[in-house]
Formats: C-alpha cells, sequence, structure tokens
C-alpha cells in the first residue's frame, strides 16, 4: 500500500484493479474514536490525489461497519468547549469534504452503522447494505438534535415524513427496511454483501471515467443546494452538547437504561 496511507488509523487493501477499500478496524465493533475522527475528513483529498485509485469502497471489519463514535469523546465535548469546537470542524469538514471528492465512494454496510461511521456510509455515492444491517441515527437518544449529515440528507434520499420518523424517534431501520423506504441504494443478503460491493467498485473502475466523475459532481448540487440546512443543523447538535440532555443520555448509554430526559 503507498505511504501516503500509511498514518491514517483506518486499513486499506487492494483486491482489484483500480479499488481502494478502505476498512474500519478497531475495538468495541469500530467506534470511531478522536484520532479516527480527526483524520477522516483528511483522507478524501489523498485518495483524489492517488492515480492508483479510480473508486472507494468503504467496509468495516468483524461484525459492524462502525458503532459509531466512543462515548469518551463525546463526554469530552460534554465538558470542554475546545473539544467541542474540535470535533465540530472535523465533522462539517468529513461532510463537506466527502461531497467534493471526485473519486467515486461506495459503502458496504453490515451489522451496525452509527454516528460518524453512519456519515461515511450516507453519503458514499452507492450504499449496499447487508439484510439484517441495524442503521440508527441515535443523536436525539443521545441528547443532541440530529445534526451532521442526517438534516440535510435522509430528507433527499427517503422523504420528510420518513426522515423525521427515523431521526425524531432513533428507530432502528434493518437493511431491508433501509432499501424499501430509499435511504441506501441497494440490499443483499448478508453473505453477498462484499461480493456485490466489490463486483459494482470494479464496473465503477472501468467505466468511463470522466462521464461517472462529473455526474457525481452533478448530482452532489443537490447537496451543495443544501448546505445552509447542514450548517444549521449542525450548529444545533453542538449546541447541544453544552445542555442538560446530553449528560442524561450518556450516563443512561453508561448504565445500559432508558434516559430519564426532564
Amino acid at each position: 500500500m503507498p505511504d501516503r496511507y500509511k498514518d491514517f488509523p483506518m486499513r486499506f487493501e487492494r483486491h482489484e484493479d483500480g479499488v481502494l477499500e478502505m476498512i474500519f478496524d478497531g475495538p468495541n465493533l469500530n467506534a470511531v474514536d478522536a484520532r479516527v475522527h480527526a483524520e477522516l475528513p483528511k483522507v478524501w483529498a489523498v485518495v483524489d490525489s492517488d492515480p492508483e485509485t479510480r473508486v472507494v469502497l468503504v467496509r468495516g471489519e468483524g461484525r459492524a461497519f462502525s458503532a459509531g463514535g466512543s462515548f469518551d469523546l463525546v463526554e469530552e465535548q460534554i465538558e470542554g468547549y475546545a473539544a467541542r469546537m474540535r470535533v465540530y470542524y472535523e465533522t462539517r469538514d468529513l461532510v463537506s469534504n466527502m461531497i467534493n471528492c471526485k473519486t467515486p465512494v461506495i459503502s458496504a454496510i453490515h451489522g451496525p452503522a452509527v454516528g460518524a461511521g453512519l456519515i461515511v456510509a450516507m453519503m458514499a455515492d452507492i450504499s449496499i447494505v447487508a439484510r439484517t444491517a441495524k442503521i440508527v441515527d441515535g443523536h436525539t437518544r443521545l441528547g443532541v438534535a440530529a445534526g451532521d449529515h442526517a438534516s440535510m440528507v435522509w430528507p433527499l434520499l427517503c422523504g420528510m415524513a420518513k426522515a423525521k420518523y427515523y431521526l425524531m424517534t432513533c428507530k432502528h431501520l434493518s437493511g431491508e427496511e433501509a432499501e424499501r423506504i430509499g435511504l441506501v441504494s441497494l440490499c443483499v443478503d448478508d453473505d453477498k454483501l462484499l461480493d456485490v460491493a466489490r463486483e459494482t467498485a470494479r464496473d465503477l473502475a472501468h467505466g468511463a471515467q470522466e462521464a461517472i466523475g462529473l455526474t457525481k459532481y452533478s448530482l452532489n448540487s443537490w447537496y451543495r443546494q443544501q448546505m445552509p440546512i447542514f450548517d444549521a443543523s449542525l450548529a444545533l447538535e453542538f449546541l447541544g452538547f453544552g445542555g442538560p440532555e446530553v449528560k442524561e443520555g450518556v450516563k443512561s448509554h453508561r448504565e445500559r437504561r432508558q434516559p430519564k430526559f426532564v
């Protein structure tokens, strides 16, 4: 693997010509810790400058795509303004950099997909999900507004009614349900996920690169038009990290009980 990827905490492999596989491979079901959160926004510019990469396939190792941000990182934001602002800028850059990344991105989603990992899964150009995957945007369960990508992206993918239902209630979606409502591109049997994702990546890698890249650029203009919604939702989310509800949300998660919001 080229040296350009050696300092990133994610794992990188090549199994197909022109296809780079970026793999979440860490403890606690590939939870996104402070280091991964800091580096995720930076990788997309490196990908775009890589002459050997025409497609990126993002997947998770083991039993999950990614179980979201670590509670240590959440508590750091609750306790300190500097940490809160650092993560705010990292999240803003992750979404913006994925929108502006010229290289097609495919996500292969299995098991839990939550938090910062879910941003990457949903903002991929093509999202392929295992039938038994568990997708959940847990912001309101944590006690903060559904910010980062969700308020901007989900209504475009699955419509306002479904977006409000799942983002306000934090209900889990199976891969099958996510495909039914249009939140993801394709749902496949669990044992076929990686094969289908790699086949799709292979097709893109051997397609007309300028035409595919410019089609992606054109379609992502829908997201660029919605950036004021993204900016507002992200600010409202991080406003919540200074309030009382998020403290109860984290405490209830730690104690494995339902939260008691007052």
